[in-house]
């Protein structure tokens, strides 16, 4: 499959309104990546470049995302990401780089979103496989020992949200709630599943914590928070074990990344009437707006401390540059293979 083309707009906003300011302050870090899709195309290339000017500027060639971040949240394939970029090694650095999280992410993307031919003949639509994504997550989320890491083995805190059918009520995922009780410590590939059960493409995904005392009936976070920022900024207000230093939004720097719209097709039939499969679409849209517009009007005081990195649609920004800067080489239109290789 071949990628979509990213605009310069994403590196120019890191470069001009993130890098440079938290070069000159020590308020609390938030990373925040919504949902979107199956690619995580935004975030991905955001990711990567930002991790290479991390190192660029510090000097130090192994820096990581989790290096930088003091908070790491994610949503669907964002929180996959998220994983990824924050899951302990054993050794107290991260499993994955950036470059690594998005290369295996597109190389494994057929296996993590395979079609269940059965499936989309019964329910005539396109359904994917669960246990192929089960396959594939538990064994980004696993040791070269063999363990098997949970929410608790991460390198920086983790939130991860998702909807609980059993509770009717959304359900976040922290590594604050696992270290308190293991009645809320969870495998991270299953918190990973939980969080991308998307409704009209998969099951609902069961799961139960370590200890088998609490349980749930997972569909996607995106439904209640594709775009978890919101939910990432009042865990850290109100996290005072991890963050005691924090009294208000004043001390935070949160970078938001999106994932472009979810809908590639118009949202709206010739006769002006919403189709019904593009009601999913237009949710998960329309709560990332939402978070956005809110946390821009929390930081109108210092706007340069909330950064969101988002594209309007993916075919109106394929005009505006055909090759850009993408860590030391240029790409004109991106193959998974050009995620991994630098």
């Amino acid at each position: 499959m071949e990628l979509s083309k990213v605009t310069l707009e994403i590196f120019t906003k890191l470069e001009q309104k993130w890098l440079s300011h938290c070069e000159t302050t020590k308020k609390i870090r938030i990373l925040s990546i919504d949902g979107g899709g199956t690619t995580g195309i935004v975030s991905g290339a955001a990711l990567i470049h930002l991790e290479d000017q991390i190192r660029l500027k510090t000097g130090d060639p192994h820096a990581q995302i989790a290096d930088f971040f003091d908070m790491i949240a994610g949503t669907g394939v964002g929180a996959v990401l998220a994983a990824m970029l924050s899951a302990d090694d054993g050794t107290g650095h991260p499993l994955f780089t950036a470059r690594e999280a998005i290369k295996c992410i597109t190389q494994n993307n057929s296996e993590l979103f395979k079609v269940n031919k059965l499936a989309g003949v019964l329910h005539r639509q396109k359904r994917f496989s669960g246990k192929s994504m089960d396959k594939v997550l538990k064994e980004m989320f696993k040791r070269e020992d063999g363990t098997v890491l949970t929410l608790k083995d991460t390198c920086k805190p983790l939130l991860v949200p998702c909807f609980d059918l059993k509770s009717s009520a959304p359900f976040v995922f922290s590594r604050a709630d696992a270290s308190e009780s293991p009645s809320f410590n969870f495998e991270l590939w299953k918190v990973c599943r939980a969080t991308s059960a998307t409704p009209s493409l998969f099951k609902p995904f069961a799961l139960t914590s370590i200890d088998g005392k609490t349980s749930c009936s997972a569909v996607d976070g995106g439904l209640v928070m594709n775009n978890p920022a919101a939910a990432a900024v009042t865990h850290v207000l109100h996290n005072k074990r991890d963050f005691p230093s924090v009294n208000s939004v004043e001390d935070l720097l949160v970078l938001s990344l999106g994932n472009g719209p979810w809908c590639g097709r118009s949202k709206v039939r010739n006769n002006c009437e919403c189709s019904t499969s593009s009601v999913v679409d237009i949710v998960l849209d329309g709560v990332s707006e939402t978070v956005d517009q809110m946390l821009g009007n929390a930081f109108c005081w210092n706007r340069t401390d909330y950064v969101r990195i988002q594209i309007s649609t993916i075919l109106s920004f394929l005009f505006l540059l055909d090759l850009i800067q993408f860590g030391d080489r240029r790409f004109g239109t991106y193959r998974p293979t050009d995620w991994g290789e630098k």
